[in-house]
């Protein structure tokens, strides 16, 4: 049985519109507009317990709002959620004991304090028993790596220091759950892999189920064994990264360092669309010409010092869907 079922969801915010300048504000005041925003349009995705999947769209596409739907903070429409055999919003307090939420943008860390004493209130909040606390508490700082921030006050850490910390809270009570909405947004490269090599571990290890929403895509290729993209407050395709290249496109790229800078690539069931100086880039189909052939035809009529096969970049992946969809 799934853990997590979303059948036919529905949400739609009333937003306030007005003219620009002193004349608009005016008429404002009298007379108020509204467009309606359908944030979530006919939704519909289930989950099974211990996968990691990546929950992708542009902004504005309905990511955030299907998080807070699944996490009871907002209401929907119209549509049935399931998350562990609860109605997140009906049975809020039992809900939020079972799942564990990090927003990038926002914090559950209280600004001023410490955070072992943020810590220490989330156990209060939880009503966790202190020997399991401690234990969570202990397990999670050591694999954070957070011992040399956990007298610094929340307001004084860096972005990174804050995100890992938001993580460890957010598992103290150990969910079986956890929702992460753009855990990575704005951290450097160390902080980036750190949070990355938590959350598989976290996956693999603990088989804690995970939905990822992310702009990143190395995120979603480093962790995730399943994708669903949403567009629109709809959703374009649910399956797994194969399947979203399939999508668009069944290319690959060829890169070849070419011993002679002025070799000339041609007639190899092939398009080069890129050269620098040696390096060539050619984009071929494999169900046209398999990789081992077209490697084959070009050792033979060129000294090649290197070569590598790779997929296109997801993001380029993720830009095409988008575009084709706007249309």
């Amino acid at each position: 049985m799934p853990q997590i079922v979303v059948e036919n969801v529905t949400k739609a915010f009333r937003v306030a519109e007005r003219t620009p300048g002193v004349l608009g504000a005016l008429v404002g005041v009298v007379h108020r507009c509204y467009r309606t925003v359908q944030a979530l349009d006919g939704v519909s995705f289930s989950l099974d317990a211990g996968e990691l999947v990546g929950y992708i769209g542009p902004n504005g596409a309905g990511k955030s709002t299907t998080v807070k739907v699944l996490s009871g903070i907002l209401v929907p429409d119209s549509g049935h959620v399931s998350v562990l055999g609860r109605v997140p919003w009906r049975q809020r307090v039992e809900h939020v004991r079972h799942i564990g939420v990090v927003f990038g943008q926002r914090t559950q860390l209280w600004w001023d304090l410490p955070v072992i004493e943020s810590f220490d209130l989330l156990r209060d909040i939880y009503r966790l028993p202190q020997q399991a606390y401690v234990q969570a508490r202990d397990e999670l700082i050591a694999l954070m790596g957070l011992e040399p921030v956990l007298d610094t006050p929340v307001r004084q850490l860096s972005l990174g220091q804050r995100m890992r910390c938001d993580l460890a809270a957010s598992l103290l009570h150990a969910p079986p759950i956890l929702f992460l909405d753009e855990p990575t947004i704005g951290l450097d490269a160390v902080s980036k892999l750190a949070v990355r090599d938590f959350v598989l571990r976290l996956n693999r290890e603990r088989g804690v189920t995970v939905i990822l929403t992310t702009h990143d895509m190395d995120d979603i290729e480093a962790l995730c064994s399943r994708v669903i993209v949403i567009n629109r407050g709809a959703i374009l395709l649910d399956g797994t990264l194969a399947d979203l290249r399939a999508q668009v496109s069944h290319d690959r790229c060829l890169i070849i360092d070419l011993a002679d800078e002025n070799g000339e690539v041609h007639d190899v069931d092939a398009t080069v669309f890129r050269r620098d100086g040696r390096r060539v880039y050619l984009r071929f189909d494999p169900e046209r010409v398999p990789a081992a052939a077209l490697i084959g035809r070009l050792a033979e009529r060129h000294a090649i010092r290197d070569l590598y096969v790779e997929n296109p970049p997801i993001e380029e992946i993720i830009a095409q869907i988008y575009t084709e969809e706007s249309r």
